[in-house]
């Protein structure tokens, strides 16, 4: 998978489409990813402590990753994520700049 935790995202579809956000985690098995304030779905907690209120919670749901494109800081665009080997190490560059990510 192209993508990795911290990487800034762009959503390309779905009712979230054109925000621009952080990842916090990334499943890798299936291809979906947990991004910051995006995907947002709502959980009812029970009260922890006595003479305590339930309460429902925004918590952000796992979203595939075709339905996003990385952001290149460096051209400020979203792009697609290409690969490219510099003395012994794998780099992510960005496919429209070619710059490093």
């Amino acid at each position: 998978m192209k993508l990795r935790k911290g990487d800034t995202i762009l959503v390309i579809s779905g009712k979230d489409r054109g925000k621009k956000s952080k990842i916090l985690q990334v499943f890798p098995e299936e291809r979906r990813i947990l991004v910051e304030g995006v995907n947002l779905r709502k959980k009812h907690q029970r009260p922890k402590k006595s003479g305590e209120k339930g309460q429902i919670v925004n918590l952000p749901g796992p979203m595939s990753v075709s339905n996003v494109k990385l952001f290149c800081s460096k051209c400020g665009k979203a792009a697609r994520v290409g690969f490219k080997f510099m003395e012994k190490n794998k780099v992510r560059i960005c496919k429209k700049c070619q710059q490093e990510i």
